[in-house]
């Protein structure tokens, strides 16, 4: 019986954290042991959680089995865009440098800004009150 070789990776976004295996197979994408299209009811977060298979030509090459958590909808897409992407180049390091210059190795680094004492949020103020 011959073996197929899993390829593991993990993405970050946010406070999400996805756990990426892929697989060679015919294109089937489990997120949490439901499809994709279950999982991300929101349209922009299923393109963008397919958009390194779209850029790379392998949409229908691989099995890909997402274990994702924290974090909500948003952060989460791109917690799986990091994971398949980073899973990809232990695939194929050929497909680095489009992968690259699309921008999805690299983790985005945004995350919620801190609320400050005394004030009513990151940015916002208590209103001033001159008298």
């Amino acid at each position: 019986m011959a073996t197929e070789k899993t390829y593991y990776a993990t993405g970050k976004r946010k406070n999400a954290i996805a756990r990426t295996w892929i697989k060679p197979g015919n294109g089937t994408i489990l997120v949490n042991d439901r499809p994709a299209d279950e999982y991300f009811t929101i349209g922009t977060a299923r393109a963008i959680l397919r958009q390194p298979l779209a850029l790379t030509n392998t949409t229908d090459s691989f099995d890909i089995t997402v274990s994702v958590h924290g974090g909500g909808i948003s952060g989460q897409a791109g917690a799986v865009r990091h994971g398949i992407t980073k899973a990809l180049i232990l695939f194929d390091s050929d497909l680095r440098p489009s992968l690259k210059r699309a921008g999805f190795i690299k983790r985005d680094p945004r995350a919620k800004e801190r609320k400050k004492y005394g004030q009513k949020g990151a940015r916002g103020r208590f209103q001033f009150s001159k008298r």
